[in-house]
């Protein structure tokens, strides 16, 4: 970045940060690094690849997602290694098939595909060796980058977060846990016709593999290019489910990475995968919702200021014109969706606006405050929802969505 600054100052120019560090060829330099590195330095790559060219230029965004499933695969000796100490030594005579090509590799582990000898076609998730030790130190790693570089106020307390990044980051590499959430899962959506949770196989799941039946998909990003009833109805059904895990199940998978969802063109089923970072929620914030969203819906600003300082996103003791902006921002989003039955998510108007507020809001630092973590959890979930329903370009009538449960 310095070179290409350096070389620019001679020709005259006076380049923007911004410019220097976003370059093509920087930002596939980083993407190769964060391939490599998986664990959770990969894991902030996917969260920013997340935003499907509403903040990175899209070109940008291109290159970062092959993080979502295009981690460096692990070496064949290490693959081996690392199931023999899952399995035991001659686990291969219980497999007709097992493909040591990886179908998949992320940032925690890589799949592959997989025939037993009594007839079952599996995907099997195996985690890199490493990855949960590594944790913590990733995780200290990214709080000195953040202290040093000065993106976070001195006064802002970040360590109740970090500390919740390494809770969710050691349940995220916890098959076992994993595992029983997808199994709840299943339990919740039994007998739906619009999603589908793979079936664990216990007899082949353990702490760092984890076995399930394989579903013959393909990347939700294909439905892009569907006709615009499809594209529509894959986004309702999101947008459907994520309402649901709040206000229903009171349990929710919270990371919309869009390799955690699949389509099944043989069925019109969604799959869902990829449970390591499912949280349950207390009802008391589901009530706290439900009340925010009905004072939106009713454009009741007194009532939805209220129902935002117990969810935490309002602080009472941070300056009026802080609390004021955050409720500005508010309104603009349900305005829309009061004026008209269908919204229209590839408007990019309105999260051009929003991303223009969001950056002047933040360039206000004395009114930085971290709202509690279960809202950051929440605000990660709708946030990534709304980026896959503009991505597919959908119209969605959201209202009726939210009357459900409003």
């Amino acid at each position: 970045m310095l070179i290409d600054a350096a070389g620019r100052a001679v020709r005259g120019e006076r380049p923007r940060l911004e410019d220097l560090v976003l370059t093509p060829a920087n930002v596939l330099k980083a993407t190769e690094q964060l391939a490599q590195l998986r664990g959770a330095a990969m894991k902030m790559g996917q969260l920013i690849s997340m935003d499907a060219g509403d903040v990175l230029p899209p070109e940008l965004a291109a290159i970062m997602a092959r993080l979502r499933a295009d981690a460096e695969p692990m070496p064949r000796r290490q693959l081996q290694s690392v199931l023999d100490g899952a399995w035991g030594r001659g686990w291969e005579k219980r497999f007709d098939l097992f493909d040591h090509r990886p179908i998949a590799a992320a940032s925690i582990g890589q799949v592959h595909r997989a025939l037993t000898t009594d007839g079952r076609l599996l995907a099997i998730k195996v985690q890199y060796p490493g990855v949960a030790r590594s944790i913590d130190s990733d995780v200290d790693n990214v709080s000195t980058l953040l202290r040093v570089s000065g993106i976070v106020p001195k006064q802002l307390d970040i360590a109740p977060l970090l500390a919740e990044a390494k809770r969710q980051l050691h349940e995220e590499a916890d098959y076992e846990r994993e595992a029983g959430c997808m199994e709840r899962f299943g339990e919740l959506l039994a007998g739906e016709t619009d999603y589908l949770v793979p079936e664990v196989h216990r007899d082949l799941s353990g702490p760092t593999v984890l076995a399930m039946t394989f579903v013959d998909s393909v990347p939700i990003e294909t439905v892009e290019t569907a006709p615009q009833e499809a594209r529509n109805r894959i986004a309702r059904l999101l947008i459907d489910l994520s309402l649901r895990e709040l206000f229903s199940f009171q349990l929710m998978q919270t990371d919309p990475n869009l390799a955690n969802y699949r389509f099944e063109p043989a069925s019109g089923r969604i799959v869902l995968l990829d449970f390591g970072a499912t949280r349950a929620f207390a009802p008391q914030l589901a009530e706290e919702c439900r009340r925010l969203g009905s004072a939106g819906m009713a454009s009741d600003w007194p009532a939805a200021r209220q129902a935002l300082t117990e969810i935490g996103l309002i602080d009472a003791s941070v300056p009026k014109r802080h609390q004021d902006n955050v409720m500005a921002m508010v309104e603009m989003v349900m305005e829309p969706l009061q004026r008209a039955d269908i919204f229209d998510f590839g408007n990019r108007a309105i999260v051009e606006t929003m991303r223009e507020q969001s950056i002047a809001f933040a360039a206000e630092r004395d009114g930085w405050r971290l709202p509690p973590v279960d809202t950051l959890f929440l605000q990660r979930k709708y946030g990534g929802t709304y980026l896959l329903a503009a991505r597919l370009r959908a119209k969605v009538d959201v209202k009726a969505l939210f009357a459900r449960y409003f």
